[in-house]
């Protein structure tokens, strides 16, 4: 029971870590996409 809760421990802040880091690579992909579209369609214009 006690490895058991051990494992649990050590599994949580990892998954939650992860988790944070593919939410911020999301989020920064669309920055990205979105400021290249901008770029495409509203940057040649002075």
């Amino acid at each position: 029971m006690q490895q058991m809760m051990r494992d649990g421990m050590m599994h949580g802040p990892m998954m939650w870590g992860m988790g944070i880091g593919w939410i911020l690579v999301l989020v920064f992909l669309a920055l990205g996409i979105a400021a290249f579209i901008k770029y495409l369609f509203f940057g040649d214009k002075p």
